[in-house]
């Protein structure tokens, strides 16, 4: 989803010149003037980020003024203070004031975009560890399936949860890893603590550390910084697609899991620590391990307990309870009237192979409830068209599923078997950077990363086959200095 970033500035041409910057990049940039027009766009803009100027001409409020009440207003919005008059003591005291960072004029486009990329990712952490912290009602922590796999599954994580073992959750995607954590926390002697989630995938790999350690005074700026480590003290602490840690942050985190103690990035004292840690992947270690991707005494010192969170085919016995809860949840979060699936739409359904397990059949459920939006019914022709045209999958191993997966790609491959070799590529490149640019958000710096493609190359690729991307407009301006005097 594309981020939106507020700047306030008085001067047109600095906020121009910001604005445009961003929108290379990607971003939603809109901006103010004043603190009037920053506090109307705020109430009616869903604002990711706040760029703000310390001196603002012609407004009611400076922009001290106006970082003191967007604090009061939104904690969690990130605001970057910037001034072509500045000092360390009105950077120190705007930090104080609760800023993420402070940036003084003339600066260089690297370092506002750096300084912007992790206020959001920061952001992004935060607002993922309260959401996960407010998930403490009963209705929360009561797993609903009934079959004996998932029994199994439910005996299992409840024996587990009353002791303070490591414990490694494996499955595939979308299968309720975090959520399987959080019931292992919930049901803990650490229900009371924090529960926070590192997402190893998703963090930029130059601020893990600082992220994850947190880091000592002149590091990330004039104030000492509490890492996620700190903040799940007593609590829990969810290493989420563990195998995606960086190699050398592996190598750091073994001394916590040995000594219970750590130092921060750039500090020299030790800092006890006492934390229960979960671990999630969807990839198989072991084979990681034997590409040189992971350490093999990290996983043995996290794989204590290893638990396999079930897929969906495994539990196709439960299908109606899944559907009817989630119905229930989606119904009561938008104001809709829980709807009713025939049985010949839940035929359908159990028939499907569900590769994205909950998490896909949370999302069809949805859908179907927005397209439907009547509270009646739903019938096998109100299904999306994927579940419609899909092999039906005869039996309810893993297994079988898998088959389905090669038989459906086989299908794929064979539906171009009679295209010359040029339009087949083009399918198959449409396809391939289609669906990493929706793994990346939209993120062009971020799949060219990935696929191993300079920016500027996948930009001419995405217009030569007509990709839209968010961020499409992307350019490679990097040394632009902005001056304002």
């Amino acid at each position: 989803m594309t981020k939106t970033i507020l700047i306030v500035d008085d001067e047109k041409d600095i906020r121009a010149l910001i604005a445009g910057i961003l929108e290379d990049e990607g971003y939603n940039a809109i901006h103010a003037a004043s603190s009037d027009e920053a506090y109307r766009l705020l109430e009616t803009q869903n604002v990711d980020l706040m760029i703000l100027d310390i001196w603002l001409e012609g407004s009611a409020q400076d922009g001290m003024q106006i970082l003191s009440q967007v604090r009061q207003d939104n904690v969690l919005l990130p605001v970057i203070m910037i001034s072509g008059h500045g000092s360390i003591e009105t950077a120190v005291e705007a930090l104080k004031e609760g800023a993420y960072d402070f940036i003084e004029k003339p600066f260089k486009t690297d370092r506002l975009l750096v300084m912007v990329k992790r206020a959001l990712e920061t952001a992004s952490l935060q607002k993922e560890n309260r959401k996960l912290r407010s998930q403490n009602a009963p209705a929360h922590l009561k797993l609903i399936g009934a079959s004996r796999v998932y029994k199994d599954f439910e005996t299992l994580l409840s024996r587990v949860a009353k002791t303070n073992s490591r414990v490694l959750l494996t499955g595939e995607s979308g299968t309720g890893k975090t959520a399987a954590a959080l019931f292992l926390h919930q049901h803990s002697a650490r229900k009371d603590g924090p529960f926070v989630s590192l997402n190893c995938a998703t963090l930029n790999p130059d601020r893990f550390e600082v992220e994850l350690f947190g880091a000592e005074k002149g590091v990330a700026g004039p104030y000492d910084l509490e890492g996620l480590l700190q903040e799940s003290h007593g609590g829990t602490l969810l290493l989420d697609e563990v195998s995606d840690m960086p190699p050398a942050t592996q190598a750091k985190i073994m001394m916590v899991l040995q000594e219970n103690r750590f130092q921060r990035v750039g500090g020299k004292d030790y800092h006890e620590v006492d934390v229960r840690f979960i671990a999630t992947t969807h990839k198989d270690l072991k084979v990681e391990i034997e590409e040189g991707h992971f350490r093999e005494d990290l996983f043995y010192r996290l794989n204590v307990v290893p638990i396999n969170v079930p897929s969906l085919r495994e539990c196709k016995d439960d299908l109606a309870l899944f559907i009817e809860r989630f119905a229930e949840q989606i119904a009561a979060q938008n104001g809709m009237a829980p709807c009713h699936f025939s049985d010949d739409a839940l035929k359908i359904m159990k028939s499907y192979h569900w590769p994205g397990n909950m998490r896909q059949l949370r999302n069809v459920i949805e859908w179907v409830m927005i397209m439907k939006g009547s509270g009646e019914p739903v019938e096998k022709q109100d299904l999306p068209s994927d579940l419609l045209q899909a092999e039906p999958v005869k039996g309810d191993s893993a297994q079988v599923g898998n088959a389905q997966s090669v038989q459906t790609y086989a299908t794929q491959i064979a539906s171009i078997l009679d295209v010359p070799l040029k339009e087949a590529r083009n399918v198959f490149e449409r396809d391939y950077l289609g669906a990493q640019l929706d793994r990346f958000d939209g993120n062009i710096s971020k799949t060219a990363d990935f696929i191993g493609m300079e920016r500027s190359a996948l930009h001419r690729k995405i217009k030569q086959l007509q990709l839209h991307s968010p961020n499409s407009n992307v350019s490679d301006n990097k040394n632009l200095k902005i001056n304002k005097g």
